[in-house]
């Protein structure tokens, strides 16, 4: 007798809801990152003889070294903002958001351990660093972020027309 191979129906991956930090605890974990790419960036100059002419081909030599590349995409309606960046490969756990009024910030660090012989695990560049400017201001308390089959979602409920002129009027 044969034995069957059982076929399990294929399911669709489960969109996974990440809760957004606060943006100073983040903007701290993000300066560490920031901190080592003007390191090699300075490696990088002093490598050179300290030749001067070259800081951007530094930076950015250094910013793809340590930081994978991440596309977005941008869609606006009237009442709200739908973001979608990729950063297939990482987890939900391995990702941290926050939302300001008029900015996104992701810091993703795929979690590795170091195998022996190779490049330590703190070295390899799959990390991603991004902040994403949004023209209009956003409500940061309705936003929903979502991780669905390595693309983050966010969809920001822009704030009322009404409600930016009485908080702008209360600045003045």
């Amino acid at each position: 007798m044969k034995s069957k191979k059982i076929s399990q129906p294929e399911t669709e991956p489960v969109a996974t809801l990440l809760q957004p930090c606060e943006p100073d605890a983040l903007r701290w974990e993000m300066q560490q990152i920031q901190l080592a790419v003007t390191r090699r960036a300075y490696e990088l100059f002093e490598s050179r003889n300290s030749e001067h002419g070259h800081d951007w081909e530094d930076w950015f030599q250094a910013e793809s070294e340590l930081l994978r590349p991440v596309s977005t995409a941008v869609s606006e309606s009237p009442n709200r903002f739908s973001i979608r960046v990729n950063v297939f490969g990482l987890g939900a756990n391995e990702l941290k958001v926050s939302i300001e009024p008029k900015k996104i910030a992701i810091l993703g660090r795929k979690e590795m351990s170091s195998a022996p012989g190779g490049p330590p695990a703190d070295f390899y560049p799959d990390q991603i660093l991004r902040m994403i400017d949004i023209s209009s201001e956003v409500d940061p308390a309705g936003a929903v972020v979502q991780l669905h089959s390595g693309v983050l979602k966010f969809e920001l409920p822009k704030v009322a027309t009404s409600a930016r002129k009485a908080a702008g009027a209360g600045k003045a």
